[in-house]
C-alpha cells in the first residue's frame, strides 16, 4: 500500500527549479509561476511476437498526491534528457533500463516532438517508436536501483478498450502513441 505521509516546500531541489517568469503581453506586464525541468524522451515499444505494446507501470508520487487511493501509472518507457547524448541514444538506454530490451538506436523511429505540462513547465518531449522481439530481451528491466518499474504487455487487440478504461491510470502519451500506431502501422495488426 502506498500513501502520502506529508508534503513540504523544497529548499534545494535536484531536478526542478521554481521560477517567476516576468513578461509582457500586448504591452501589459505579467507574471507566471513556473518550474524549470528537464526535457524528456518516450518510446512506444511494440513486441512483434506478442502483438502487444510494452508499457511500464510505476508509482508516481504526484498522482498519489492527487489520488490518495492509487498512484500507479501505465506509461510509455521514458526518461529525462539529463546528459550529453542524442535523444535517440537516451531512448535506447531507457528501453534497456526499464523494459530489458536491447533495441539498436537505428531501429528507433521518431514519431514527433511536442511540449508537455505547458501550464507549469513547458518541457519538450521527443516521442519514438520501436519494434522488439524476444531475441532482444537481455534483462527483466525494472529501472535503476531506486525505481520500481513493472513491465506490462497490452495486446494490440485489447489496446483500444484499454485506452478508454479509466480504471487504468495512464498518460496522454500512451493514448496519442496508440492512435499514431493505429494510423501508421495498420499492416502490423490488421489481418487480411
Amino acid at each position: 500500500m502506498h500513501k502520502i505521509d506529508s508534503t513540504e516546500k523544497l529548499k534545494n531541489p535536484r531536478f526542478i527549479k521554481p521560477i517567476m517568469i516576468n513578461y509582457s503581453h500586448f504591452g501589459v506586464e505579467k507574471k507566471w509561476e513556473a518550474v524549470l525541468s528537464h526535457d524528456s524522451v518516450a518510446v512506444l515499444l511494440y513486441h512483434t511476437q506478442k502483438n502487444a505494446f510494452v508499457l511500464v507501470k510505476q508509482l508516481r508520487a504526484t498522482v498519489l498526491n492527487k489520488n490518495r487511493d492509487n498512484g500507479m501509472m501505465y506509461e510509455l518507457c521514458a526518461g529525462i534528457v539529463d546528459k550529453e547524448a542524442s535523444n535517440a541514444q537516451i531512448a535506447k538506454e531507457e528501453i534497456l533500463e526499464e523494459c530489458g530490451y536491447d533495441v539498436p538506436v537505428e531501429n528507433l523511429e521518431k514519431i514527433s516532438s511536442f511540449y508537455t505540462s505547458v501550464g507549469i513547465s513547458g518541457t519538450h518531449q521527443t516521442l519514438y517508436y520501436a519494434a522488439c522481439d524476444d531475441s532482444m530481451k537481455v534483462s527483466e528491466g525494472g529501472g535503476l536501483h531506486d525505481e520500481d518499474i513493472e513491465v506490462i504487455y497490452i495486446p494490440v487487440e485489447e489496446s483500444r478498450e484499454f485506452m478508454f478504461d479509466e480504471s487504468y491510470q495512464k498518460t496522454t502519451g500512451v493514448m496519442m502513441s496508440f492512435y499514431w500506431f493505429f494510423d501508421t502501422k495498420k499492416e502490423l495488426y490488421i489481418k487480411n
